[in-house]
């Protein structure tokens, strides 16, 4: 499949579906859509992924067979500059994947030049119908579990499960990321984001994602959120307890000091940060933290090493910036 991929304003810092899909996604990306940086290409602000023309709106874009949003705002809501390039992308029968809280089948305007065009809206953020709570069983999966974490949204846990996996296949496992989140779903094409799961349901979620794959080697489950987060802990505590892992991952961003867009709130320091999220694990499963995972995008290379060996030292175990350096084989036989 080929598709345009929407990022308005936001690449590459601020579009974390669009760099993931451009890193891990097996679809060929032939345009992205981005007025601010029209003109450019991809790998003139990120060259370590696939490479694509920049034009201003869809109308700019060559033939695809999908347009995909490839940011999401906080709230995840639909912003109406985008309205043109979604009905440009319909018209031209273009399916349409986006991983909004505001989902594009219950616009009017798209459902019916859909309709018009035989063309498909596909709603990533829209959950199973049938979900329960959970039964607390996805402990008793053979496969080994581990779950990224983080000291805040957005630190590199999609980023960190898919390279992980990547290096467990590597040596010949056979590994999967549970996705919960609208980014890996875009990537892997199953999972559910459990930020838009009913409260309830939402441990019950991860753990029927977890129970699902069970047949794998190693599931690396996507974490959500943060702990210490003022608006996201309560997916980050589902996702814990609903995927009963037998390890955790730590992943943060090098130099970020306060919570992203909630300046107000201190990230705590790491070997507190440690300690919370291996207590609220321990009623469920006896996972502590045995690697980390730094994003050192902001850095050069010799800063990024001393970063990254000052957050080892701090987390007390081996710890990588998976995009730069890679996973090891001393952090897979940790997480193993």
């Amino acid at each position: 499949m080929a598709v345009a991929i929407l990022t308005h304003d936001a690449f590459p810092d601020r579009a974390k579906t669009a760099v993931g899909l451009l890193r891990y996604g097996d679809r060929e990306v032939r345009a992205l859509v981005d007025r601010e940086r029209a003109g450019q290409r991809v790998h003139d602000s990120l060259a370590d992924v696939q490479d694509a023309p920049i034009v201003a709106s869809m109308a700019d874009a060559p033939d695809v067979d999908a347009l995909v949003i490839g940011i999401s705002p906080i709230g995840g809501e639909f912003d109406e500059s985008w309205r043109d390039d979604v009905r440009t992308a319909l018209e031209r029968g273009c399916d349409v994947y986006s991983g909004l809280h505001y989902f594009l089948a219950d616009d009017e305007e798209f459902a019916r030049l859909a309709d018009d065009h035989d063309a498909e809206l596909h709603d990533l953020r829209k959950p199973p119908e049938d979900l329960t709570v959970a039964a607390g069983t996805a402990g008793d999966v053979d496969a080994t579990v581990v779950t990224t974490v983080g000291t805040d949204c957005s630190t590199g846990k999609m980023t960190a499960s898919f390279e992980i996996r990547d290096a467990a296949r590597e040596r010949g496992l056979d590994a999967a990321v549970v996705p919960t989140g609208q980014t890996g779903i875009a990537i892997s094409g199953r999972g559910i984001v459990v930020d838009r799961v009913i409260a309830d349901y939402a441990a019950g979620a991860v753990e029927r994602l977890v129970e699902e794959a069970q047949a794998a080697d190693l599931l690396v489950v996507e974490g959500q959120g943060a702990l210490a987060h003022p608006a996201y802990s309560g997916v980050t505590t589902s996702i814990l307890h609903g995927s009963a892992p037998d390890a955790l991952v730590m992943c943060h961003e090098a130099g970020r000091e306060r919570i992203h867009g909630y300046e107000s709130f201190d990230i705590p320091p790491l070997p507190e940060y440690v300690d919370i999220y291996e207590r609220l694990a321990a009623p469920i499963s006896d996972a502590s933290v045995v690697a980390g995972m730094l994003n050192t995008r902001h850095l050069d290379d010799s800063e990024a090493a001393d970063a990254v060996a000052g957050y080892s030292d701090a987390l007390d175990v081996p710890a990588t910036d998976p995009v730069r350096h890679g996973v090891s084989d001393e952090i897979l036989d940790a997480i193993l």
